[in-house]
């Protein structure tokens, strides 16, 4: 048997992991914000076409995710086993359900002003991401497939190459949308038109990135030989651990797309306040998600071990680095919050004075706010590395959609608390996520380890 990690060795291990995710996911977030920076330059109508259609086009994405996040765990446990073949077997089964859900969706999105229109959007701002939509759906398949090459090389511990493709497609897609949207550096201006081409072709390139990489450095697993042999027990295992990660994540998504349209009931002061103050969690929110994808991946390789005590060590580990950041952010937003609110607020601004207050007091819900979502994401991380996704679902479902939505509503308008009313409704559900969901992996955690001595 080997000798049990310090906690000491757990923690290095999780920061050499988690790192490269945590800062990949930040240059995953430059992206975003330099898309919605140069289109709010270019054209408000467009900005808000392009808003419309990567919602859209984020939630049906986030669904198939599902299967690509699937991946991590099975291929952490099969490379601790040394069952290479395994890993190959989990991999590209997870290729094939991206590939197979990316046609199946695409359809729909041919008709998307349609859908727009329905729903009751603008008919310009229809008319736009439609046309951003028609060139952007060709990104699902080669989007979902980077999510899936991404969560294999995390299995196998391969971050620095997935953080170098993240910060390299950033600064492409930076260049792209100046030359596209404006007509710079000899292209011809083409609006929203050219930042749709512009994210195609950033998607296009980190799937041909991170496939030479794996090809010239993991030869072993011939991940790509054979390709369309079809492995219908390992599939069945993926869409099976997949599918409840898939709607998980809907339905935290809809749990804060919900809270912004009941924003825009209020106001569009509480809306434009609860949008910067979900923009500065967003941005501290990616550090946990980097270390939740750490968590899944040392929880995967605890149980291709067998190994309980190896298992809560690194929980323990995990949680721990995570709130340590999340009490450090939390002070920062209660002692700072006008500040914070200021920085996206032009100082001409007529309505700054309302908006700085009621910003400031949503950031300082947020410090409360991000403690427990914290907790919840890393729960639900570490029980995707013991493959247990299923009952999570129905835990965090009912949290977001039988709670927290509900308590919101309540708090918003029953007790006209408004947009901090909202908020705290928030806290609530994600609070009962968190219990819950800690809860449920400490106990499978237990129950591993009995299996493991057995």
């Amino acid at each position: 048997m080997q000798p049990a990690l310090t906690y000491r060795a757990h923690a290095g291990a999780i920061l050499r992991l988690g790192m490269p995710l945590i800062l990949s996911n930040l240059a995953q977030f430059a992206i975003h914000m330099t898309d919605t920076i140069m289109l709010g330059w270019y054209d408000v109508t467009a900005l808000a076409a392009s808003t419309i259609a990567t919602t859209l086009f984020f939630v049906i994405f986030i669904v198939g995710a599902g299967f690509a996040q699937a991946v991590t765990p099975m291929v952490a446990a099969a490379a601790e086993a040394g069952d290479e073949v395994q890993v190959r077997r989990v991999t590209r089964m997870g290729l094939w359900l991206s590939i197979i859900y990316g046609l199946a969706v695409t359809v729909p999105f041919f008709w998307a002003e349609d859908i727009l229109l329905a729903i009751g959007q603008d008919a310009e701002v229809a008319a736009l991401a439609h046309i951003y939509l028609q060139i952007v759906i060709w990104q699902m398949i080669p989007a979902l497939m980077v999510m899936t090459l991404k969560s294999f090389l995390a299995a196998l511990e391969h971050t620095a190459v997935i953080l170098w493709a993240t910060i390299g497609t950033a600064l492409m897609n930076a260049v792209l949308n100046y030359a596209l949207i404006f007509g710079n550096l000899g292209a011809p201006e083409m609006g929203i038109r050219g930042a749709a081409i512009a994210s195609l072709s950033v998607t296009a390139v980190t799937v041909l990135w991170l496939a030479v990489y794996i090809l010239r450095r993991l030869p072993q697993f011939e991940l790509f030989k054979n390709f369309w042999r079809s492995d219908a027990e390992i599939m069945g295992r993926v869409f099976r651990l997949g599918w409840p990660i898939g709607l998980t994540s809907l339905a935290e998504g809809g749990l804060f797309s919900a809270s912004a349209v009941m924003m825009g009931w209020i106001g569009p002061i509480a809306l434009a306040a609860h949008g910067i103050a979900i923009l500065l969690a967003s941005m501290t929110f990616m550090v946990h998600i980097g270390f939740s994808q750490a968590a899944t991946v040392r929880a995967g390789r605890a149980l291709g071990r067998g190994d309980g005590p190896l298992l809560r060590r690194g929980g323990i580990t995990a949680i721990g680095l995570s709130a340590v950041f999340a009490v450090a952010t939390s002070t920062v937003f209660v002692l700072f919050p006008d500040v914070l609110v200021s920085l996206f607020i032009d100082p001409e601004e007529p309505a700054r004075a309302t908006l700085l207050q009621v910003g400031a007091s949503l950031v300082m819900v947020a410090a409360l706010f991000q403690v427990v979502d914290a907790a919840q994401v890393m729960a639900l991380g570490l029980l995707r590395g013991v493959q247990d996704t299923a009952v999570p679902m129905v835990m965090a479902t009912v949290s977001y959609w039988g709670v927290g939505m509900p308590a919101s509503y309540a708090l918003g308008f029953w007790f006209g608390l408004g947009a901090v009313g909202l908020w705290l409704g928030l806290v609530i559900g994600l609070t009962l996520a968190s219990v819950l969901l800690m809860w449920r992996f400490w106990g499978r955690s237990a129950r591993i380890g009995v299996r493991a001595v057995a």
